[in-house]
């Protein structure tokens, strides 16, 4: 792991290095590249941080230190660094959120505030179909505008897997209140929880 720490820190060095060594962009250039190049160092980044984390863990630092330092919950760093072992395999479980579960997200949150309940419903694996029909869907919806007013928009979504499922949270603004929605997508991308919470809970019971 040390080799692996040094090796990426040495190569986000050089390509930060070029990047802050590049001339500044005249208008014949391509401001697409210097975007390219950052997403480029943003991803080593990752790399190097995950690598730092795999290191503070072997060397006996617990969850909880790395959380405070990077100023998160000791689960919300598991969840992201961490490697599960599934019991029923004895095997490292996949941590990795479902591919595009914050589009996924988004749409269902636009279908709500479009009142498309059908085509909301239409996401629902069948033990949600089960359990919540379009005219709840709707019921639901209206109790949030009936207390905050009229939907504004939404914020950036954060996704995490926690076993077979992944959980995305996004907030929403209203005209007179905030509220975060809570969806849980399985991997064949049906929907199967769907909540809409004060942001206080939210921040609590968040995977």
């Amino acid at each position: 792991m040390p080799d692996s720490f040094t090796a990426t820190g040495q190569q986000l060095h050089r390509q930060l290095g070029q990047i802050l060594a590049a001339p500044v962009l005249s208008a014949e250039d391509d401001p697409l590249e210097l975007v390219r190049a950052a997403h480029g160092v943003q991803d080593r980044a990752e790399a190097l941080m995950a690598a730092a984390v795999q290191q503070a863990r072997q060397a006996g630092r617990t969850w909880q230190e790395i959380g405070e330092v990077l100023g998160v919950s000791r689960q919300a760093v598991f969840q992201r660094y961490g490697k599960p072992i599934d019991p029923r395999t004895g095997e490292v479980m996949n941590t990795t959120p479902l591919p595009g579960a914050d589009e996924l997200a988004r749409t269902v949150i636009d279908d709500l505030a479009h009142t498309r309940w059908a085509d909301v419903s239409a996401r629902f694996d069948a033990t949600m179909r089960e359990r919540l029909t379009e005219e709840g869907l709707a019921e639901a919806w209206a109790h949030i505008v009936g207390m905050a007013g009229a939907y504004e928009g939404h914020g950036d979504t954060d996704s995490v897997r926690a076993g077979d499922f992944t959980t995305t949270n996004t907030p929403l603004t209203f005209e007179a209140g905030d509220f975060v929605a809570r969806i849980t997508f399985r991997d064949d991308r049906t929907l199967a929880g769907l909540y809409i919470l004060d942001p206080d809970v939210a921040a609590g019971g968040k995977p």
